[in-house]
């Protein structure tokens, strides 16, 4: 704790005892909300586990595929095979404000011919293998950006969690014992002056007598 460098009046004093209340209802607010943060915080954890393990299984199945199919085809052809997608693929993406914190919501921008087919190359020249490769992961790349939102969003929660929690220990270590402190020697010494002040009124009342 550090005592405040202030004048001891009681002007002073009020402002001081709005700022300890100001402080102690920041203080409540910000530790509700980094209590509702890490409670989300850790269900995302727990989310984000269990769909990286689903999505690198369903990846590694596709590239299984691909090993498969690379086993029947050179890899001149493959390559060639793959080099002219029928889809144009972006990404959009919006951001969400939850608790303060700027989450981005991702969402796959497909571009495509309606009469082209989801394989860019003639059936007969290819395995089947490649063709269930490409189809997995197809199906796979929703889960794949919904994976990279919830990293995100994880990494940027982390982050809020952590400057919530610096604010909340400088009005829980620092700010609010400080003003206490502060508040606690204003009175103190306003005491000690109504006491002096007191004192000499008495003396001035006992010298007044004594001159009657």
């Amino acid at each position: 704790m550090a005592r405040l460098k202030v004048t001891p009046t009681r002007m002073n004093l009020n402002t001081l005892k709005e700022r300890l209340a100001t402080s102690k209802r920041g203080y409540k607010l910000l530790k509700d909300k980094q209590d509702e943060l890490m409670r989300q915080f850790l269900e995302l954890i727990r989310k984000n586990k269990k769909l990286r393990e689903e999505v690198e299984k369903e990846l590694e199945d596709s590239f299984s595929d691909f090993l498969i199919a690379s086993a029947f085809m050179s890899p001149e052809f493959m390559e060639e095979a793959v080099s002219f997608p029928t889809q144009k693929l972006g990404v959009d993406i919006s951001i969400k404000n939850v608790m303060s914190v700027r989450i981005p919501k991702m969402e796959f921008k497909v571009e495509e011919n309606e009469n082209a087919s989801m394989f860019p190359y003639g059936y007969a020249e290819t395995s089947a293998g490649l063709d269930k490769a490409l189809k997995g992961l197809n199906e796979v790349m929703n889960r794949l950006l919904e994976l990279a939102e919830l990293e995100k969003t994880t990494q940027l929660m982390a982050d809020e969690i952590e400057s919530t929690r610096r604010r909340v220990n400088a009005l829980e270590y620092r700010t609010i014992p400080d003003l206490e402190e502060t508040i606690k020697y204003i009175r103190s010494k306003l005491e000690e002056n109504e006491r002096a002040t007191i004192s000499r009124l008495m003396k001035v009342k006992d010298i007044i007598a004594e001159q009657k």
